[in-house]
């Protein structure tokens, strides 16, 4: 071997050992790199889970807000449907009352009509009748003793 080839072999051997230390190098750096970033993520990660749980307290708080006011809208509403139950009831026995109560007049109308067919007296005077405001005629009317009062 003469002494250019060995020059060339050691060259190629110093050559391969650098790029190997090159290659090595890089490769280290890399992973270097890809640990910062990892550890960035984690960092933000991190951040990301304390926010988290600050909003999710917030959160909380608005959502028994918004189910307390869902309880209070369904209390009120139920109360609104016993008070309509309640009209209906009273509406239904005022209705019942006026409809016995017109049977009543009638039968009252019935009994002074024929009253009255059976004595028409003069005295007689629609003002007599049960559906006549009670004072009509607040001269006309007689005590007890049968006299008049003013």
């Amino acid at each position: 071997m003469d002494n250019s080839t060995t020059v060339w072999v050691i060259v190629a051997i110093v050559a391969v050992l650098l790029l190997a230390l090159l290659a090595w190098f890089l490769l280290r750096r890399s992973r270097a790199a890809k640990e910062k970033r990892r550890e960035a993520q984690r960092e933000e990660a991190a951040e990301l889970r304390r926010e988290a749980e600050r909003d999710r307290i917030g959160v909380q708080e608005r959502e028994a807000s918004a189910a307390k006011l869902d309880a209070e809208a369904r209390l009120a509403q139920a109360e609104a449907d016993r008070k309509a139950a309640e009209a209906a009831r009273l509406q239904q026995e005022a209705h019942e009352r006026t409809a016995k109560v017109g049977e009543s007049r009638a039968e009252l109308d019935e009994r002074l009509r024929r009253a009255d067919e059976l004595d028409p007296g003069p005295e007689r005077t629609p003002e007599h009748r049960a559906d006549a405001p009670p004072d009509a005629h607040d001269d006309d009317r007689v005590d007890r003793d049968g006299r008049h009062r003013a």
